[in-house]
């Protein structure tokens, strides 16, 4: 009764329309009294839950992303990639997914990463006709490189869910596995382009490349910093962080001079706003998994899931499929800290690694970004491109099938994210 109480307030909250995190809130007032707790103990878990170390990155990353979204990284990156790939048929498309996977691994943002390069690259896919269904689903999808390519907020949120999992073994993790998925989706951007006839760039030269490449360089480094920081173990995840968002600010102000006072302020808030909705998502998930426990839903999960089978394919297989239903109608962050505790002993009971677990969680989570009802991704695609969701929605489903392959590769062949965090131990 007690864990129908609470996930029948969590449900009613959803529906009602309330934030997910008042809603993981109510529902944890109503278990505490229900089970007859004292309230104080819920307060002392949601003081607990943000009193982590780890944590203090999350408002450097995202600080650092809007950063670089307000001076001109982005820019230089998506020239970059023109240099580099554009000259294929249909080469804006590919642009697009080799700028999102650049972009995104550096501001480890899927949202940043839409707003940032849809505004930059939309507008110049039209003008060269491209449909704008295409340039929306192109944009969305890729965008979910900022969640699987380090450095990512949302990796450290797992983290911080899983107990005791590294955060440097995770971002090397994300790494092959946030190319492959780079990779299934540039194909596909290559081959819709040349069904529907879309027009080829002309390549720029070699020259025009390097000084590309060279303009690059400083946006570039901000990634070198943070993940080369965390992984060298010359810098804890919170240090990094603090020294790439410091490090983007002088790029942005010193070296490319592009960030302006109303910019700067336009980051500040966007960055204070994120970063408090994610703290408050924290600090209620934290009670609210408190119950999880006392309930032992993870151990109850667990005995359900290998009552159906025993075959490690199957149990895998409903697990995603749970995550991406799960991801279509819930906030990313609420679910990596609500399910990480429920889903994480089942997977390693299979012989798993929690690392390579996290990565399949980010790509499924990832691809809830451009699902409706609730995917922020794919909102924030139509409104800057311009067009309906129902429109991007009827032609976007060949692009969830190259995240789908990517993620069943991950799910079922460890060597693709564990191969680099095995060599670097």
């Amino acid at each position: 009764m007690g864990l129908s109480i609470l996930f029948g307030i969590f449900a009613l909250g959803l529906i009602s329309g309330m934030p997910v995190a008042f809603a993981l809130g109510l529902a944890t007032v109503g278990g505490f009294l229900y089970e007859g707790l004292p309230l104080f103990i819920g307060f002392q878990r949601i003081m607990s839950g943000i009193s982590v170390f780890s944590l203090l990155a999350i408002p450097f990353f995202i600080f650092a992303g809007e950063l670089m979204m307000q001076g001109g990284i982005a820019g230089r990156l998506v020239r970059l990639a023109a240099s580099a790939v554009g000259k294929s048929r249909g080469g804006l498309g590919v642009v697009n997914v080799a700028s999102s996977m650049l972009f995104g691994g550096i501001s480890g943002s899927a949202v940043a990463d839409t707003s940032a390069l849809g505004s930059i690259l939309m507008p110049v896919m039209k003008e060269k006709g491209y449909d704008a269904d295409y340039a929306v689903n192109v944009t969305v999808t890729s965008s979910v490189a900022g969640v699987v390519i380090p450095p990512s907020h949302n990796m450290i949120l797992y983290a911080v869910a899983a107990g005791g999992v590294s955060v440097s073994q995770l971002f090397l993790a994300g790494i092959v596995p946030g190319i492959l998925m780079c990779l299934c989706l540039g194909i596909v951007a290559w081959y819709i382009a040349v069904r529907r006839g879309y027009p080829s760039e002309e390549f720029p030269g070699w020259h025009a490349l390097l000084i590309s490449f060279a303009a690059a360089i400083p946006g570039l480094m901000t990634a070198v910093i943070i993940v080369g920081g965390v992984l060298s173990g010359v810098m804890t995840v919170t240090e990094s962080g603090a020294f790439g968002a410091i490090w983007a600010i002088l790029v942005t102000t010193l070296v490319y001079r592009e960030l302006t006072w109303p910019g700067f302020k336009l980051a500040v808030r966007s960055a204070v706003r994120t970063t408090a909705l994610v703290m408050i998502l924290v600090a209620t998930a934290s009670s609210f998994a408190y119950l999880l426990a006392l309930y032992r839903v993870p151990d109850n999960l667990a005995s359900f899931v290998t009552s159906i089978s025993s075959n490690p394919i199957v149990i895998l297989l409903l697990l995603n499929l749970t995550l991406l239903v799960l991801g279509m109608v819930m906030d990313m962050a609420a679910l990596i800290l609500i399910c990480t505790p429920i889903f994480l002993p089942v997977v390693v009971g299979l012989g798993m690694d929690p690392a390579q677990f996290g990565v399949i969680m980010m790509m499924n989570l990832g691809l809830g970004l451009c699902t409706p009802p609730v995917g922020a991704c794919l909102f924030v695609g139509c409104v800057v491109g311009g067009i309906r969701i129902d429109q991007a929605v009827r032609t976007i489903w060949p692009f969830y099938c190259a995240i789908l392959v990517a993620l069943m590769l991950v799910t079922y062949v460890p060597a693709f994210s564990m191969t680099l965090p095995n060599l670097l131990k």
